[in-house]
């Protein structure tokens, strides 16, 4: 009786370590410092940044973003925002291309992103994790609020 009890509290001890593993593994891997590579990025011709630093902070049951951009052209962009995986709006003031978020977690390794700006959806984005956790790669498509289209691949390295 007793060797039984053992084995199920054992059990249940490492079905909850692995479903705690599995579920916060990606969580942690975001977690960190992101730069674009370019090189391996695709951007249609003249929207490729000069560069891109992505910092990702735990923040509650969501994250906070903060985005340091240097534009092909004009001045530099900075901005942070921090939302839930609840897929509700939140504000984000200095994105030139959104004036509110939403965050939704797809699974352990992906997220969706919407962007809007004065309600309207301008853009998407998929997040995409490696499993190795060493890439982000931000699949965006829309519109910018210039009009032009967006359908960009950007790959980030964690540093």
């Amino acid at each position: 009786m007793h060797a039984r009890m053992r084995r199920a509290a054992l059990f249940t001890a490492v079905a909850i370590t692995l479903v705690m593993a599995l579920g916060g593994t990606a969580f942690a891997q975001a977690v960190g410092t992101w730069k674009l590579n370019l090189a391996k990025s695709k951007y249609h011709q003249g929207q490729a940044p000069k560069s891109t630093t992505l910092v990702y902070e735990a923040a509650g049951e969501g994250i906070k973003v903060t985005v340091d951009q240097v534009p092909a052209d004009g001045p530099a962009i900075h901005y942070a925002v921090t939302a839930n995986y609840d897929g509700k709006d939140v504000p984000v003031v200095g994105n030139p291309n959104a004036d509110m978020v939403a965050r939704t977690r797809v699974n352990a390794t992906t997220t969706k992103l919407v962007n809007k700006k004065d309600g309207n959806i301008l853009s998407t984005a998929t997040l995409v994790v490696s499993a190795d956790g060493k890439t982000l790669t931000i699949t965006t498509t829309g519109k910018d609020t210039k009009g032009q289209t967006i359908d960009n691949v950007a790959v980030y390295d964690k540093q």
